[in-house]
């Protein structure tokens, strides 16, 4: 496989770097695009890929394209590979608010685009991508796509219409997740622990409890209720969260990100 990527980002970089460690696609190649020199040179020196700041070269020399650029920034770059991507060829695209429809309206032909939305622990290959495909991406090419995608974390196929829910519930989420981090981890220094210690273990807590969910299944009220022990110091915490509006607070805000991906 010949593959080009468009951008040479934190979500670009995390996708090479997964693809490369897997050995998905050798080094060679693959090519990146990017604006200035600087992430270019970066790139290339630590992935072994070429680079060039031509993102036409880029389109010319690859089967499967990743556009991982900001969304202001596609029109331009779609007008400048307008003429190197063929019925043949698959694009991958990042970019929020971006739907296939709105891509398929740039050319004057038909395309193969595969729309995904990762987010930000793709950095560190434990990312959560959502994707959807037009109706011109063969179920072969769509698995194409998700080897690839999952090369930095997990991936789900979606209808469409739930991207912009994808957004709020995982696109968006990790800013979420952070700030709840932060807050445990700064009640744990005022209680008189270091805070780099209490960040460890915040976030590890965190962490273990996600993967607890994930790997047996079990419903988050069953596994919040394992640690209620009866007249416990839990159940006590958890009274004070209710009492805050802690689960509203964080369906309201899910729901505005959601309104706010929709009206991009």
């Amino acid at each position: 496989m010949k593959l080009g990527v468009i951008g040479l980002g934190n979500m670009a970089t995390a996708l090479i770097s997964g693809i490369v460690k897997k050995g998905l696609v050798s080094p060679e190649d693959i090519i990146g695009s990017a604006v200035h020199e600087e992430s270019r040179t970066r790139a290339a020196e630590r992935f072994g890929i070429r680079t060039t700041a031509s993102n036409r070269e880029v389109a010319a020399q690859s089967e499967v394209i990743v556009l991982a650029v900001k969304p202001i920034s596609l029109p331009v770059v779609l007008e400048e590979i307008l003429d190197e991507v063929d019925e043949n060829k698959l694009l991958i695209s990042v970019a929020a608010g971006r739907t296939t429809k709105w891509f398929s309206e740039y050319f004057p032909h038909p395309i193969k685009i595969v729309r995904c939305m990762p987010n930000t622990p793709a950095l560190v290959q434990e990312g959560c991508t959502a994707v959807c495909k037009n109706k011109n991406v063969t179920q072969e090419e769509l698995q194409e796509a998700l080897v690839l995608l999952e090369s930095c974390g997990m991936t789900e196929v979606v209808s469409e219409n739930l991207m912009d829910v994808v957004v709020g519930v995982s696109g968006s989420s990790p800013a979420y997740v952070f700030m709840f981090i932060e807050a445990m981890a700064d009640a744990a220094v005022k209680g008189g622990m270091p805070r780099k210690q209490a960040y460890r273990f915040a976030a590890q807590s965190v962490l273990g409890s996600a993967k607890l969910l994930l790997e047996t299944g079990r419903h988050p009220g069953e596994l919040k209720d394992m640690v209620c022990s009866p007249g416990g110091t839990t159940i006590e915490a958890v009274e004070v969260l209710e009492k805050a509006g802690f689960r509203a607070a964080v369906m309201e805000a899910v729901d505005a990100c959601i309104e706010k991906s929709r009206n991009l």
